[in-house]
């Protein structure tokens, strides 16, 4: 059986607190994770709801992980493996930005296998608004 991870970051202010959320779906089961940082960046949002969700499954994984990030999706899927031949440099030599999320994001991606998707945020795409919804109640309750 394959699961299915929705992510999503939120920010009030940029930097500012910050909160992510994710919905882990497998079979008829759902798992709704959330946290928040005080003093942070969108995109460190968007990249934590995907590390601490993969983080959470305790075993080799088919699965299919839908952000509405392109940083997150472009970065996994295309911009990594030149910043890793360039030990972790951007094509203009500067070092990669949020170096330490990227590198927990690529060894906790090394465990499985993930099929990365994108979908519009805010388009009424019912588990991406679940994972918009937790990450703003993160930041809500500073938890």
């Amino acid at each position: 059986m394959i699961v299915k991870i929705y992510t999503d970051g939120a920010c009030r202010g940029n930097p500012g607190p910050g909160g992510w959320g994710a919905l882990l779906v497998y079979g008829d089961k759902e798992k709704e994770v959330f946290g928040f940082s005080n003093n942070t960046t969108n995109n460190i949002m968007e990249l934590t709801a995907a590390v601490e969700s993969l983080k959470l499954l305790k075993r080799s994984c088919q699965i299919i992980l839908t952000t509405d990030s392109v940083y997150v999706k472009n970065g996994i899927t295309i911009w990594i493996n030149n910043w890793k031949k360039k030990n972790w440099k951007t094509a203009s030599k500067k070092d990669v930005k949020n170096k330490n999320l990227w590198m927990a994001l690529d060894y906790e991606c090394s465990k499985h296998q993930i099929d990365w998707k994108w979908v519009k945020g805010h388009s009424g795409h019912r588990e991406n608004e679940i994972a918009d919804s937790l990450a703003n109640k993160a930041i809500d309750n500073n938890i």
